[in-house]
């Protein structure tokens, strides 16, 4: 659907071709008003004005720049790896969360499943070998909290990849993920969308935008999503959420504006914990090497097992997923008379999950495996509750001047950024000691009527986080050859941590007994200062091309992700422990083509992490963080139009990864990083017919996956390789009205999309499907 551009891009094709019309007819008027005005003498010939006709047509797939203040230069002038995934992409593929989208990136995705039985909530993104979850912004601020988040109100989505410390702070090895929320417009423009399709979608969006006062620049946007939607590939699984986004800005084409925005997400989920990977390829008995020759003979049946049907749902009645997500901005934008410009944001956001999920270990204790194989039952042990609320609150102040130096250029920016995070996760257990009922591994009954009393145990982990951040940037243009970059940040944060826990079982010998029930209680505090900085040099070949060197760095301290600390020596939550360090390397060209309608970009990049912790190979107690993993590799990318109609999105990566230093981190014994595809390409293409008709396609390749290892026996260690195929029409009906197919997984490829970290379940990927919307726009 297309949705509503920016001003500066506001004209449709249409006027386009009008305005060029026009002012090809005007020229004779032109030329007589010249003549009329400049010849003395009217014998006399006199040289016309030149009339330039100027267009600019919006392009759909390639952006120019990113929407970080921090990020001066446009993307071709800009030495890092850095994808703008804009919603005229995501609209096309019907993408609708944040992890669909994501997908427009090589390498990128929701692999992980979980472990000991949990399954992890909300976007769960691993980039470049390790888990970016944590590094997740709306409009600049990191978004906390399990929620799986929405495209209904994004207008782009930045995806930086390499370390992210001197923009951001704390972060993940490699990278950061950036969504640009929706912005009133003075336009007046009305769109909306109704989506039907497999697995009982229903979707239902608006996009509303309003000029209250074109003089003061005063206007309002409200964007609506209501959805109630199964899984194509899933029973009883259920997406369920509505939000409401309404925003206002005043000053709109001034030198001062202002944005107030707020949104509200309330979600009702029913979770998915995934599929038995009995039959999959690479799974064997899960009997351990200790097993007697009974134990091994019984579940030997187990090695010639047929698979499961992918859509078994072996959860119960009792599983939801409740989401409340409310978040409001306020941002102040002032340009000066003399260039400097300043930006402020203020953001307050609370995000509240109350979760259960009847997820299951099917171990050989587990498995009752006698009798023929429809009679074949599991027991499901594992009752797992999440009851977590998620606050920030933070001010951030950006300034940006521009000035020279002789015959340098500079172009500086200053920030400052306070910020308080703090996460509350309380204890929830069945009361009483009750017990699910077993189930039929083959054909389990999700129906069956299940009632456990739980409710807050008492115990409670309280997490958070204060940061005070200062930062620096200099862009230098030395003549039209040269662009080099620097930049340092500094981070001072406190973490604190206080837990309450009860006493589980007596373990003290006598007289020290602790009663069961006693409540523990656990104080724990950290802070010190994190210091990162990046450094480019780039040079331009032509004005559209550019060749570029890198080195950056980011650091992650104890609980920087999760908000909670640890006295234990093998957590890296250690209090006592140095953060993870980072620091990457990356090689570069991006050249723009073809009038600069196509984006091509290569890399080759390396990142070094190190501080990880590890045990001591002859003592098991003690614990050392001289743990290393390297991750080494070259994406590529092309974005754009190849001509007028033909768009073009694509991307691949080859990664090698390894353990430097430390324990190997896969189940089956090889030197490279869990979920993390050696190779993976996507791709997306549309053309536009003379008609109007619009056809589309993309295939997308994800290699093998090794999962990670916790001593699990038989389950599959690897996840095959799987190539995947979408296609896409769509046709305007009138101007007002167009419709549009989307037809994903064409060949019906059965694929595993995640694998928890036993192996014991997988999330099946989709299997073939379809949506059809339809788009209303004024």
């Amino acid at each position: 659907m297309a949705m509503i551009k920016s001003r500066k891009h506001a004209q449709s094709r249409f006027n386009q071709h009008m305005s060029a019309a026009l002012a090809v007819m005007l020229l004779p008027v032109a030329a007589h008003a010249v003549d009329a005005t400049t010849a003395p003498d009217a014998a006399t010939p006199q040289k016309l004005q030149e009339v330039q006709v100027q267009g600019n047509r919006e392009n759909d797939f390639k952006a120019e720049r990113a929407s970080s203040a921090k990020y001066t230069e446009k993307l071709v002038d800009t030495a890092q790896t850095l994808t703008v995934i804009k919603k005229e992409l995501i609209e096309q593929q019907g993408a609708v969360t944040l992890t669909e989208a994501l997908r427009n990136t090589p390498g990128v995705g929701a692999f992980f499943l979980g472990e000991n039985g949990n399954t992890t909530t909300g976007d769960a993104i691993y980039m470049r070998g390790f888990d970016a979850s944590s590094s997740i912004y709306v409009d600049g601020v990191r978004d906390m909290g399990s929620i799986s988040r929405d495209t209904f109100n994004i207008e782009q989505i930045d995806v930086l990849k390499g370390p992210a410390g001197t923009d951001n702070g704390r972060s993940s090895p490699t990278g950061s993920i950036n969504l640009v929320s929706k912005q009133p417009l003075l336009e007046d423009a009305y769109l909306g969308s109704v989506t039907f399709g497999s697995g009982q979608q229903k979707r239902g969006t608006a996009d509303l935008n309003k000029v209250i006062d074109a003089n003061s620049g005063t206007a309002f946007r409200l964007n609506l999503l209501d959805q109630d939607s199964g899984n194509p590939a899933r029973d009883m699984v259920k997406n369920k959420r509505w939000a409401v986004a309404p925003s206002v800005a005043f000053g709109l084409g001034s030198p001062t504006r202002i944005y107030l925005n707020y949104l509200h997400v309330k979600q009702d989920n029913v979770p998915d914990g995934g599929v038995l990977t009995i039959g999959l390829p690479g799974y064997s008995s899960p009997a351990a090497a200790t097993a007697t020759d009974a134990e091994k003979a019984r579940l030997a049946v187990l090695n010639t097992a047929p698979r499961v049907d992918p859509k078994n749902f072996y959860g119960s009645t009792l599983d939801h997923d409740d989401v409340t997500a409310d978040m409001f901005t306020a941002r102040f934008e002032h340009d000066f008379a003399n260039g400097v410009k300043l930006q402020n944001t203020t953001r307050a956001g609370k995000t509240e999950q109350n979760y259960l999920l009847t997820s299951f270990m099917a171990t050989g204790a587990n498995l009752i495996l006698t009798g023929p194989m429809d009679t074949w039952t599991m027991a499901r042990t594992n009752l797992t509750y999440r009851d977590a609320s998620n606050k920030i609150f933070t001010n951030q102040t950006t300034a940006t001047q521009e000035f020279a130096t002789g015959a340098v250029k500079h172009t500086v920016v200053g920030g400052l950024e306070l910020t308080t995070e703090k996460q509350i996760n309380y204890t929830i257990a069945a009361i009483g000691g009750v017990t699910l009922p077993r189930t039929n591994i083959y054909y389990p009954n999700p129906h069956a009527a299940v009632s456990i009393p739980s409710a807050r145990t008492g115990a409670q982990g309280n997490g958070s986080t204060d940061t005070q951040s200062v930062y620096l940037f200099d862009t230098a243009k030395i003549g039209d050859k040269w662009i080099l970059n620097g930049g340092v940040r500094v981070d001072h944060y406190t973490t604190t941590y206080d837990a309450v826990a009860l006493q589980a079982a007596v373990t003290a010998p006598a007289p020290q007994l602790i009663p069961i029930g006693t409540r523990l209680a656990t104080n724990l505090k950290t802070g010190d200062n994190l210091v990162n900085g990046k450094l480019s040099a780039l040079y331009k070949l032509t004005p559209e091309s550019s060749f570029y060197a890198l080195v950056a760095s980011s650091k992650s301290p104890p609980g920087g992700t999760n908000f909670t600390l640890s006295a234990a020596a093998n957590s890296a939550a250690n209090v006592n422990y140095d953060p993870q360090e980072t620091t990457s390397y990356e090689l570069g060209t991006k050249w723009d083509l073809l009038a600069q309608k196509l984006s091509l970009s290569a890399a080759l990049y390396r990142t070094d992490v190190k501080n990880e912790v590890e045990v001591d190979p002859t003592n098991a107690a003690v614990f050392y963080q001289n743990g290393k993993k390297r991750v080494e590799g070259i994406e590529l990318g092309v974005t754009g139009e190849i001509t007028r109609g033909w768009l073009v999105s694509a991307g691949y990566t080859r990664m090698n990864t390894k353990v430097e230093a430390g324990r190997v981190v896969t189940a089956n014994g090889e030197n490279q990083l869990s979920y993390t595809p050696k190779q993976a390409f996507t791709s997306w293409t549309s053309y536009t017919l003379p008609f109007g008709l619009q056809i589309g396609g993309g295939a997308r390749f994800t290699d093998k996956l090794l999962r990670g290892t916790d001593g699990a026996v038989g389950t599959p260690a690897y996840v095959n390789s799987s190539w995947v195929f979408d296609a896409m029409a769509s046709y305007p009906i009138n101007k007002n009205f167009d419709v549009r197919l989307n037809v994903y997984n064409l060949a019906d490829k059965e694929y595993v999309a995640q694998i928890n970290k036993s192996g014991y379940r997988y999330t099946p990927g989709s299997p073939r499907a379809a949506s059809l919307t339809a788009n209303v726009k004024f």
